[in-house]
């Protein structure tokens, strides 16, 4: 008798996961999945068009509030937990929870859900969100351009709307973002890559994606999320690390794994790190696998007319997903506040309306900084009233994109970007030429 699955998960690894292990395995039955971690992506349906002539109905997808009452009420055997950047505390409470409730807890590894290609695969991953994976992966993309390689991008999947039209997804073009209704969260990954020229695939079933991807590219990039593991078996296996969180990956599933498996390494942020903090790291990560290539490197900080930053009151939006589960309380935003000599930087909490007061409800931590939430029409608007009630001189957009272009912001703001910078030697021109003379 097949054993009776509930997969935990959070519109990602999840799903994958169902597709290379669960789908057509006769071995399992996957009764419902569970969401977590990202609002409204619960209370629909994987729909039957990707799960398969055993799934005629599709699968159910429910609170992980529910988690005890599906295990007794489904009978089901095991739950297989499916996300990431989770601290092991997390991971283990989760895990008794399931125990108590009477099923088994189970772990799928790298070996039992990566892809195989046939052209090359370097993969950018991370010990945590919020380290640098998006700008690492622009740096690789140029590199190997300047060394005459075509390439795609492949990003770790964000479905977080209607599923079957999300099965495989390809940007190309800004317009592309618009046909596929992308969140803010999606447009910070996609649209970088688009602007600088590359095309870039996401979405829900990645063997499909990754067989598309091939048809064009002479090296694929799997562009991580999440500091998730890859979907594709890396060929070059890049984890950045963020120093100001040296130990995190020593603390958070599954970044460890990433730090073992790993290739390089690249210590990012070495400009607003201290010594002890970057060394910390280093050993940390030298200690799990010595034999990894280190580069240190840094993201330093470009700002649209930053003189006109000093003597006022800033309001700071960072990256969503850096700031709530990748537990960062600022980034280059703040970072440009302080450098450019703001009087003040506006705690936006007091201010927020809606769905962006119940972020930081559900994330206390979060520093004076607004998180650019937007994973719904009506969580872009309450980030716009927030915006709009909060009493800033000026406001510095320190997310991958310019918000500007998406929201009405009533007061003068600023564009705060970054991009990787190799410190010293070995640089990634170095070390990815030398990954594709292996290639050949």
């Amino acid at each position: 008798m097949a054993q009776r699955i509930l997969i935990m998960g959070a519109a990602g690894r999840d799903f994958h996961n169902f597709n290379v292990f669960f789908r057509n395995n006769p071995d399992y039955e996957v009764v419902a999945f569970t969401a977590t971690q990202i609002p409204y992506i619960e209370n629909r349906r994987y729909p039957a068009e990707l799960a398969g002539d055993r799934y005629p109905s599709g699968i159910p997808i429910l609170s992980e509030g529910e988690l005890e009452r599906l295990i007794v009420e489904e009978h089901i055997d095991i739950a297989a937990f499916s996300y990431s950047d989770i601290s092991y505390d997390h991971v283990m409470h989760a895990s008794a929870r399931v125990m108590a409730a009477g099923a088994g807890f189970l772990l799928l590894g790298p070996a039992q859900t990566m892809l195989s290609s046939s052209k090359p695969v370097v993969a950018i991953c991370a010990s945590r969100t919020g380290a640098g994976k998006s700008q690492t992966s622009r740096a690789v993309v140029r590199v190997l351009r300047e060394l005459s390689q075509r390439v795609v991008v492949v990003r770790h999947p964000m479905p977080y709307g209607n599923l079957t039209a999300q099965a495989v997804q390809r940007f190309a073009t800004m317009e592309d973002l618009v046909m596929h209704h992308v969140t803010i969260e999606e447009r910070e990954e996609y649209e970088p890559h688009i602007m600088n020229g590359s095309v870039i695939y996401a979405g829900v079933d990645y063997e499909r994606i990754l067989r598309q991807a091939e048809a064009e590219a002479d090296v694929v990039i799997w562009d991580g999320g999440n500091n998730d593991l890859p979907f594709f078996k890396p060929d070059l296996w890049i984890v950045v690390i963020d120093p100001h969180r040296a130990d995190h990956g020593l603390r958070y599933f599954p970044s460890e794994v990433n730090l073992r498996l790993a290739d390089i390494f690249i210590i990012n942020k070495v400009e607003t790190a201290s010594f002890e903090q970057i060394e910390r790291a280093r050993k940390l990560a030298l200690q799990l696998n010595p034999d990894a290539i280190m580069i240190d490197a840094a993201s330093p900080i470009f700002v649209e007319e930053g003189a006109s930053i000093r003597g006022k009151r800033v309001l700071v939006i960072e990256d969503g997903p850096t700031l709530t589960h990748g537990e960062m309380k600022y980034g280059a935003g703040w970072v440009a506040a302080q450098r450019f000599g703001a009087s003040e930087v506006i705690d936006p909490k007091p201010y927020a309306v809606g769905s962006i007061a119940e972020t930081f409800v559900k994330y206390p931590e979060t520093g004076p900084i607004l998180p650019a939430m937007g994973y719904s029409d009506q969580q872009v608007a309450d980030l716009e009233e927030t915006i709009r009630r909060t009493p800033a001189d000026v406001v510095l957009i320190a997310t991958p994109i310019d918000l500007r272009r998406l929201i009405a912001i009533d007061k003068p703001a600023l564009r705060v970007r970054y991009e990787l910078q190799e410190i010293g030697e070995p640089t990634l021109r170095q070390v990815l030429g030398d990954f594709l003379a292996t290639q050949v």
